[in-house]
């Protein structure tokens, strides 16, 4: 029985011990899952610049979705963090309390029984002890019987034999009464021990295995709690998501690539017809029909020139321009951006240059009345080079203002020329499409209203 005692609890203490095992590795799991997510947020959210951050709400939401699984990513180390702690941790102290409280109950047990078998050793030993005094007081009567019937025997050798007879009789009473206690102590002993003792420990195992069992269960729920307390910030996390799904607009991302890429080209003009045959004399009879004169006869060879030269280059490649200053080379919509950026970064700079300067000054004023704090002589180089640094500051802002001065009046006037030319063209019936490129009509008729917008958007490529 005890031995089946011993190896249970042993197991119940190994089964604890594995169940800890399993939550450590479960929150290895939890942990490498996290850093991997971390790892993958990283990789897609790399450090940018301000000009670079996304504008299409597609690049927005995936951004907006990435933090949300960072956050989720969180919440996986926060799970490993409480089994750790709160389950793993508990079950590991649990355990060596278990180990010492069962070698305390099975050290009590074996004394016990050791002290049982030192009382029934100490009885044996009494018995055999009194079971020889008996054998030898059987001895010494037989003798004594022996001499007493013998006539020959003298009467001192008789009257020896009846002392060593009286002796051997009165150990006998002596190791009968010790017999008797010893035997007497060893049952009331073993009454305890199987009564008392043994029951007492087996009670302590017993209360210390369902123990184990219910610390067990507790561990099982708390490991489920651990996880259920992070699925309402889960839920947010994934809920964020969903709405960073919602939060894709096509519409806004095509605004803002024609925002972004319209050049505020006018769409190029009708070809005029150049007839090479005005020079050869036809007859009035030949039934050919007269074909358009330009003013002199001829056409205008640097009206056809110029309309080459100001050819869109939308789907083929455009000849690389040089990068000028005044940003010239771009397309008018892009030249105005960039100035306008210029400028601002440049009025910048500028007001940080009157900072210095105010805070120089306002220094000197303190040095000039506490000299002892300073000599303001060694402050005005500093304050000659930032006033230096305002006045060329101020030169590229006028510079550059009177570069976007000049695309703002060009942009307004082809503007208020563009509802006469749009309105009151007229070419022939069956060249009204064709005059223009076909991106010009992307769009269906109830759609006409955006054409200009949408043709500079496609036209970013001329720049």
């Amino acid at each position: 029985m005890t031995n089946n005692l011993d190896k249970h609890s042993q197991w119940g203490i190994d089964f604890l011990e594995r169940y800890a095992k399993f939550v450590k590795e479960r929150l290895e799991i939890e942990q490498a899952y996290a850093k991997q997510l971390r790892s993958l947020v990283k990789k897609y959210c790399p450090k940018r610049s301000k000009d670079d951050e996304p504008r299409f709400t597609s690049c927005l939401s995936f951004y907006s979705i990435l933090n949300e699984l960072n956050d989720y990513a969180g919440q996986r180390e926060v799970v490993a963090e409480e089994m750790g702690h709160k389950v793993y941790g508990e079950l590991m102290r649990y355990s060596q309390d278990l180990k010492g409280e069962r070698k305390l109950h099975l050290q009590e047990g074996r004394k016990t029984q050791q002290y049982l078998d030192q009382c029934w050793k100490h009885m044996d030993n009494s018995k055999k002890k009194f079971e020889r005094e008996c054998k030898e007081a059987e001895k010494s009567q037989l003798i004594y019987e022996r001499l007493d019937s013998d006539i020959n025997a003298t009467k001192s050798e008789v009257e020896k034999a009846k002392s060593q007879l009286y002796l051997r009789q009165h150990m006998v009473e002596e190791s009968k009464n010790e017999y008797a206690a010893q035997l007497q102590n060893f049952n009331s002993e073993q009454w305890k021990h199987f009564n008392v003792a043994i029951p007492q420990i087996f009670k302590n195992l017993q209360d210390m295995d369902e123990r184990r069992t219910v610390k067990l269960g507790e561990m099982y729920r708390s490991f489920a709690e651990v996880e259920r307390r992070v699925i309402p910030i889960i839920s947010k996390c994934l809920e964020g998501m969903v709405t960073a799904a919602k939060n894709v607009d096509e519409r806004r991302d095509s605004g803002v690539v024609v925002e972004s890429f319209k050049s505020g080209f006018e769409p190029p003009g009708d070809f005029p017809f150049e007839d090479f045959s005005q020079n050869i004399q036809r007859t009035g009879s030949d039934g050919t029909i007269g074909t358009p004169k330009t003013e002199g006869g001829k056409p205008d060879p640097k009206h056809a020139v110029g309309r080459t030269k100001n050819k869109l280059w939308l789907f083929g490649k455009k000849p690389k321009a040089p990068t000028l200053e005044d940003l010239s080379h771009l397309p008018p919509e892009q030249r105005r951006k960039k100035l306008q950026q210029r400028i601002d970064e440049l009025n910048k700079e500028l007001q940080k240059e009157m900072d210095q300067r105010d805070a120089l000054n306002k220094m000197k004023d303190v040095y000039e009345k506490n000299p002892q704090m300073g000599d303001p002589g060694s402050l005005q180089p500093k304050i000659s080079e930032t006033i230096c640094n305002m006045e060329k500051l101020r030169s590229e802002i006028h510079k550059n203002e009177s570069w976007l001065a000049e695309v703002e009046g060009k942009h307004g006037s082809r503007s208020e020329r563009r509802p006469s030319a749009d309105v009151n063209h007229h070419a022939p019936h069956g060249r009204e499409r064709s005059a223009l490129p076909d991106y010009v009509y992307l769009h269906s008729q109830d759609r006409q209203t955006n054409n200009m917008s949408m043709y500079t958007a496609v036209s970013f490529m001329s720049a």
